[in-house]
């Protein structure tokens, strides 16, 4: 069995097929952060990387039985700037033409929740209608995605019920920054940390490390402390330490960037 993964990350989906219990016998991947490739081959040392995307030729590869991939966001998301197609977003349409020129039996796409118009060029491009699911129902955190994928019979997972207390550590509180209260004034404004302590589920994990909403406040707001690369995994189902070895500011960023693996091994289980 082949596998390729397009936009391979620090290999998400190579985690979910082993956690399945899914045999391969060569995954290729196509990725170009050098540190999220070190995670990768530090974990899984027999993946085959083929490098940049645009570089990769489906005639180059042997018969593929499963590709997948979660295609850049950054201009369809919300967060981002909002160029759809015409932004980093539009490698989509590389992972069309690879989908095109090796056609797998089995097939996967991961994006963000977007314009209706985008989705449906996307829809009307793969064939299929998008599942959405919501990683709060296998995780502690609140991270809406669409999959557009062939597998047959993907269903929503069924709800763990797990808290954000669930995946907590002991670090210690610090005070409040003091960059809070030169930004907004006399008081700092935590209602986006709020989230963290009040609700049961962490917000959406992203790539900015120093981001608000992944600050935690204690119980009175008086002190509060950054979510911890390892609570980052546990957000996103990832193995403990599998991130370990670059730097923290690398692993959030990683992080934040891939998949909820028990999403992804829900969606994979489909297969066997």
């Amino acid at each position: 069995m082949n596998i390729l993964s397009l936009f391979d990350g620090m290999s998400c989906g190579q985690i979910a097929l082993n956690k399945v219990g899914i045999k391969y016998d060569n995954y290729y991947a196509s990725e170009i952060d050098q540190h999220a490739i070190k995670v990768t081959q530090h974990n899984y040392p027999n993946t085959i990387q083929l490098g940049d995307i645009t570089k990769i030729k489906g005639s180059d590869l042997p018969s593929i039985d499963l590709l997948f991939g979660g295609s850049p966001c950054q201009s369809f998301s919300s967060a981002g700037n909002r160029t759809g197609f015409d932004g980093k977003s539009g490698l989509f349409w590389e992972y069309v033409r690879i989908l095109n020129e090796v056609k797998p039996k089995y097939f996967l796409l991961e994006n963000v929740k977007m314009k209706k118009e985008w989705e449906d060029i996307i829809t009307k491009e793969m064939g299929v209608e998008p599942i959405s699911i919501n990683s709060n129902l296998v995780s502690a955190q609140n991270r809406e995605r669409l999959y557009w994928t062939n597998i047959p019979n993907v269903t929503q997972p069924e709800n763990r019920n797990i808290k954000l207390n669930d995946v907590l550590g002991n670090s210690e509180f610090r005070e409040i920054p003091k960059c809070f209260y030169n930004k907004w004034g006399n008081k700092p404004r935590i209602e986006k940390g709020v989230n963290w302590v009040c609700n049961d589920k962490s917000n959406c994990l992203t790539t900015k490390n120093c981001h608000t909403n992944q600050y935690l406040f204690n119980e009175d707001k008086s002190l509060c402390r950054l979510l911890t690369a390892d609570e980052f995994e546990r957000l996103q189902t990832i193995p403990e330490g599998y991130t370990s070895v670059v730097n923290n500011t690398e692993r959030y960023k990683m992080i934040g960037n891939g998949w909820t693996v028990d999403v992804i091994s829900h969606i994979f289980s489909s297969l066997k």
